[in-house]
């Protein structure tokens, strides 16, 4: 398969199937995607994100889960990009003047807010492969928010309240900012490989705050899907 095929085959993941599809498709077909030049897997982790501006006092963690392209361009250096089709930012224990801000009315009950952005989450990030399968990589990061709202938990009296207030009309649709990371190939060549990277954003989160960015600690697992024909690094 060509690099224009590997193009249109991206770009039809990215506008013709919702995340399952996309994750479900990704184990079906990675064993005709990766080659000499291209590693394709799965990419699923655990993240911790706040929004600058915001008084609250907690990150938010969550799962994430997507699918990655590792191209080669020459010698041990590669661009890493893909799509995390689950993936959620924001910040939790938000405070009083956090709710006032996002014009939420405080329930009676006592519990936690957080703020909830959801985005499919798109990275074009240079590697450089050491030969001791160490890998530094850095670059901009992008995404497209499509749900987002203010969560209300409580468990006051054995009772599990949980109530959203969806607020994207509040949000800007589209995130930016630079990607920088670190990680190691477990197995050589073809194996899975366990990584760390900071996201900082450099766009408002929130219409008419300037300087509510997004940033992001990410932990995460690459594991290649048929990738055993592919030819270790020169």
């Amino acid at each position: 398969m060509d690099k224009k095929k590997y193009i249109t085959f991206f770009t039809f993941f990215l506008i013709a199937f919702s995340g399952h599809s996309q994750i479900l498709l990704s184990i079906l077909f990675g064993d005709k995607l990766n080659s000499d030049g291209l590693e394709f897997g799965l990419e699923g982790g655990y993240n911790l994100s706040d929004i600058s501006k915001l008084e609250a006092s907690k990150s938010l963690s969550s799962f994430n889960l997507g699918f990655y392209f590792d191209f080669r361009i020459k010698n041990q250096w590669n661009l890493y990009t893909g799509v995390l089709v689950k993936a959620k930012l924001g910040s939790d224990e938000l405070t009083s003047n956090d709710l006032a801000f996002l014009e939420v009315i405080p329930n009676q009950e006592e519990g936690s807010y957080s703020q909830v952005l959801n985005y499919f989450i798109v990275p074009a990030l240079l590697k450089y492969n050491f030969k001791n399968r160490i890998y530094l990589e850095g670059g901009p990061q992008f995404g497209l928010m499509y749900k987002s709202w203010v969560e209300f938990q409580s468990d006051l009296e054995n009772k599990d309240i949980r109530i959203r207030d969806y607020n994207k009309d509040k949000i800007n649709k589209l995130d930016a900012g630079i990607t920088f990371g670190t990680g190691y190939k477990l197995i050589p060549d073809t194996g899975m490989t366990l990584g760390i990277k900071y996201y900082y954003g450099l766009t408002n989160v929130y219409k008419g705050l300037s300087g509510s960015n997004n940033s992001a600690l990410f932990l995460k697992l690459n594991i290649p899907i048929g990738a055993n024909k592919v030819s270790p690094v020169e």
